[in-house]
């Protein structure tokens, strides 16, 4: 008996407890350093997965896009055919064909539109050369004949100028065949890309067809994964995320599009060249909140520079007056508030997307940036409200760091707005 209270071990629950975090932190450290140590493998491992999901990645982005339109027309049919008997299948197939159908029909109307410009523009500068040349050639005849001086230099120039061009050859020949690589390796990732947008096409039928039950088992899972208490959080993070987003998006397009059809009547009332072109360039581009316009500016005019360098000017005068014009009347009527960040935020989201994702990120950097912020401010405002203390930023400006401000106890108007917490349905 003596021997068996020798080995018998005293468990003592704090320090049980005190054993566990400590393997736990031990776990995190240990998988953060593997992170660190092993950086380049993890991230090739993802972008890998990410190059396999590519086409479920399309067709969730093409569905969310595809939603409202499908609405509105599923509610159009159960107006007009489902009087008698409902026809849920019927209406929504309906929905999704039209919807797909109006989809497509825009991207090839673009796509023909920017083709038929481009190859109208390439012709017409090539057609323009000659006249360039004779004007260069004039130029030149003028400078050689008013600048003796100037003949001079170029004549010592040109002794140097053949041991250059024989020094530049030698070095490019070497790296034509990196460069023809290159260009195969991107012709490859433009059919990849393609690939991926259309199987992105079958897919979003599919998620179109059947988001109810999706959505069903989204909330399946997420009651199955975590507390009653922290799902209602969940679920009103995800509706809140979705009328974020959604309604970004949405309003974004109706503007750009605005946008790119004032820019296509104001052109043609000026007589400006290549105005379907530069029309389109300034609706896409107009995406991108703050500096869509003049993003797209620079390719615009750069060939109205090549065709007609007097037009330049006026139209880059037109951009900005038609970016204040987008940014201080028309997007606040269209968008309100929706993201609910200041212009440095704006700006902020738009480099930090732009460098992590490139052009798609600089397009959806504001909007994710919003829920985040959203989602963060929410959290600070519970943990001020577990402390008493206000959760508005206007009672710190004049900020007594012995008396901070105290948390107001009338109810506002948002305090008895109803949370929604059912999961967002995509719309």
């Amino acid at each position: 008996m003596k021997g068996r209270d020798v080995l018998k071990v005293d468990f003592n629950k704090k320090y049980n407890t005190i054993s566990v975090y400590c393997i736990i932190t031990f776990a995190i450290c240990l998988a953060l350093v593997l992170v660190c140590i092993r950086s380049n493998e993890i991230f090739a491992y993802i972008q890998q997965f990410f190059k396999v999901i590519a086409p479920v990645i399309w067709g969730i982005a093409i569905a969310y896009i595809c939603n409202p339109v499908m609405k509105l027309l599923e509610k159009l049919f159960q107006k007009l055919f489902d009087k008698k008997k409902p026809h849920p299948k019927l209406n929504r197939s309906l929905s999704i064909f039209i919807t797909m159908l109006l989809l497509i029909t825009i991207i090839v109307s673009i796509l023909a539109l920017v083709i038929i410009q481009v190859r109208d523009s390439v012709m017409e500068i090539l057609y323009s050369i000659p006249n360039y040349i004779n004007q260069l050639e004039d130029l030149v005849v003028k400078l050689l004949g008013d600048y003796p001086e100037i003949v001079r230099e170029i004549e010592a120039q040109l002794e140097t100028i053949q041991p250059k061009l024989i020094e530049f050859a030698n070095n490019l020949i070497p790296k034509l065949g990196d460069i023809s690589l290159k260009v195969k390796d991107g012709a490859i990732g433009f059919v990849v890309s393609m690939k991926d947008f259309i199987i992105g096409f079958i897919v979003a039928i599919y998620l179109l067809f059947s988001k109810e039950t999706f959505t069903a088992q989204a909330r399946k899972i997420t009651y199955a994964l975590f507390p009653k208490s922290l799902c209602k959080g969940i679920l009103r993070t995800c509706a809140k995320a979705n009328q974020t987003l959604s309604g970004f998006l949405s309003g974004k397009l109706l503007d750009s599009l605005i946008i790119g059809i004032i820019c296509f009547v104001c052109m043609r009332i000026m007589n400006w060249e290549f105005v379907a072109l530069i029309s389109i360039i300034i609706g896409v581009t107009n995406i991108i909140p703050f500096f869509g316009p003049f993003f797209g500016a620079v390719p615009s005019a750069l060939l109205l520079l090549m065709t007609n360098p007097k037009h330049v000017i006026p139209f880059v005068f037109f951009i900005i007056i038609l970016q204040q014009f987008d940014g201080n009347i028309l997007g606040p009527k269209i968008l309100g508030d929706s993201t609910g960040l200041s212009p440095f935020w704006v700006m902020f989201a738009i480099f930090v997307g732009g460098g992590l994702f490139g052009f798609m990120g600089m397009l959806l950097g504001v909007p994710v940036f919003a829920v985040i912020y959203a989602l963060a401010s929410e959290f600070f405002a519970y943990l001020l409200k577990k402390k008493r203390l206000s959760h508005s930023t206007s009672d710190y400006k004049a900020l007594d760091i012995n008396n901070p401000p105290a948390a107001k106890t009338a109810v506002t108007s948002s305090d008895k707005e109803e949370v929604k917490t059912t999961a967002p349905d995509m719309k």
